[in-house]
């Protein structure tokens, strides 16, 4: 999960919204940028979250009692064996993509060290089965990963104020794209990457007034009884 905190109390938004707000984002891409296998693309980027159930888990806070934040989840060979399953079960396509972001994620991990290199000789399979190419593999994932980035940007709060920049990620052609806060409602993207000028794009999450808890039981029901806010943001066209 992702946790904020801010004034009022922690920010929790879950790493399934998180997922759904980046493929919010995939789908607005330009057509004409669009890779050939395109649908299987846009569902990857979706589900490349969802072995992150955060609530069936039992290890969701710090040594504080505060909620821990996903970044401090080690890597875990049966949460990447989940989630490839997942990802398998829909079609082997997909399944090489979320491997290249367990690659993405883990690949500098010495405790990974061994798992991705089992995992590259299963790819061999992969792309002949899936009767496609590295490259058109690597494609496709740059866009998924630039589609997760700017989700997190913006679901961690790390757009910049007064308008100044930060680097989403390299996108499919290469390019260094850009986030910039219009207002507190409307960001932009340059270079513009996507079909419309302008669209919208939400997520929900949660805020727990309460800092810190005795145990996981205690933060799950916090998090069950927090009203669910959707948030609203606005993509725009701004040059």
């Amino acid at each position: 999960m992702i946790v904020n905190y801010t004034e009022a109390g922690w920010e929790i938004i879950t790493q399934r919204s998180h997922g759904l707000l980046a493929a919010q984002i995939c789908a607005q891409w330009k057509k004409s940028q669009q890779p050939q296998r395109w649908v299987e693309t846009l569902i990857a980027t979706a589900e490349h979250d969802d072995a992150h159930h955060e609530l069936e888990r039992e290890d969701l806070l710090e040594e504080t009692g505060g909620p821990k934040n996903f970044k401090a989840i080690p890597f875990e060979e049966a949460y990447c064996e989940k989630l490839l399953n997942l990802a398998l079960g829909k079609g082997r396509y997909m399944a090489l993509l979320i491997s290249r972001h367990i690659h993405f994620l883990y690949g500098d991990d010495p405790g990974a060290k061994s798992y991705c290199q089992e995992l590259k000789k299963r790819e061999k399979r992969w792309l002949k089965e899936a009767q496609t190419s590295k490259e058109e593999i690597a494609r496709s994932y740059q866009l998924l990963e630039f589609c997760d980035a700017l989700s997190l940007l913006i679901c961690q709060q790390a757009v910049q104020p007064e308008q100044r920049a930060i680097e989403i990620s390299k996108g499919r052609d290469g390019k260094s794209y850009q986030l910039r806060a219009i207002d507190q409602q409307r960001l932009t993207v340059s270079p513009w990457p996507f079909e419309m000028d302008s669209f919208r794009i939400n997520f929900e999450s949660r805020l727990l007034e309460q800092l810190t808890f005795k145990d996981t039981k205690e933060f799950k029901q916090a998090f069950f009884s927090a009203p669910v806010e959707l948030q609203e943001i606005t993509i725009s066209r701004n040059d």
